[in-house]
């Protein structure tokens, strides 16, 4: 399976008209994926203060992105479990599916930003809890989107006789699961999910995690072939791309980030293909740095010969 490369921009502290610009530019660079997030504040600068609040819903700019290309895959990395119920977000999916000529695909997780859940009202429970919330969203999203008819009677969510119509363009929406936990959340994705994704850690990591992936498959009865599994990278020229792009997380994210130039940065994407990524998505976000984009285009035909 040759690897895919992928651009993932974030919603925050920028305009409709600067995502539709990299959206763009990215449908027409030979990338083969673009997606958005799903917060309700700035992921990286919440701090309180007025500024740091601003970002795009995600299921509108889901759509958007599906509306302003032509030829990538559409994703969603990822949305919260917590946030919507499966029924309602499987209905958009397979819309934004028809709007997109095909080109949808969904991502779920199980959320982790308190501030955002406590300030619009929805419950934050255990860990534990919004994994089971997420195999149960999962479950019920897969359901909807592949078969005809939906019964489904768990702790969380009760559909009974349930159809989606119109039906997807594609009869096998992909699904991805989201997030790097080694016992419940690499389970769930060799239960339910078509995708693996987890963003920000270095090659031997990601390596060693789909490990991990492919005994839980083993365990469920799945080959872990049958997964596609993604890495979100960061992308800088410099240490100081890397502070602006990321702000109080640059640290955190820093085994993640490719920064370099030419050779290089080809070097570090065939260290994650070698570590069994199926697919390399940049991670870019406001303030926009169009040459980050270009870097990145640079290094992907390099790698690609």
């Amino acid at each position: 399976m040759s690897p895919r490369f992928g651009i993932h921009a974030g919603l925050q502290n920028t305009s409709v008209a600067e995502l539709q610009a990299i959206w763009q530019q990215a449908d027409t660079s030979g990338f083969d994926w673009v997606s958005v997030w799903d917060h309700f504040y700035a992921a990286s600068t919440f701090d309180g203060t007025p500024g740091s609040y601003e970002n795009h819903e995600a299921v509108a700019m889901h759509a958007a992105l599906a509306c302003s290309t032509s030829n990538v895959r559409c994703g969603c990395l990822v949305y919260s479990a917590g946030y919507r119920h499966p029924g309602v977000l499987a209905k958009a999916i397979a819309t934004i599916d028809h709007l997109s000529g095909g080109r949808a695909e969904i991502g779920l997780g199980g959320g982790w930003s308190q501030a955002e859940y406590a300030a619009y009202g929805f419950p934050f429970p255990s860990a534990g809890e919004r994994l089971d919330l997420l195999e149960e969203s999962a479950a019920c999203v897969r359901s909807l989107l592949r078969n005809e008819v939906t019964n489904f009677s768990g702790k969380h969510f009760q559909f009974t006789d349930a159809w989606l119509q119109p039906r997807p363009l594609q009869a096998e929406l992909p699904i991805w699961i989201g997030g790097g936990g080694e016992r419940r959340t690499l389970r769930i994705v060799a239960r339910h999910a078509d995708g693996w994704n987890v963003p920000f850690i270095p090659p031997e990591e990601f390596a060693r995690k789909r490990s991990v992936l492919a005994a839980h498959c083993e365990a469920e009865g799945r080959d872990p072939a049958t997964i596609r599994c993604a890495i979100n990278v960061g992308i800088c020229a410099d240490e100081e791309s890397l502070q602006a792009q990321f702000g109080a997380l640059a640290q955190f994210v820093r085994p993640g980030v490719l920064v370099g130039r030419g050779q290089e940065l080809v070097d570090r994407i065939g260290e994650y293909v070698d570590a069994g990524a199926d697919q390399v998505n940049f991670a870019l976000r406001a303030p926009w740095d169009p040459g980050l984009l270009d870097l990145a285009t640079e290094a992907v035909e390099a790698y690609r010969g």
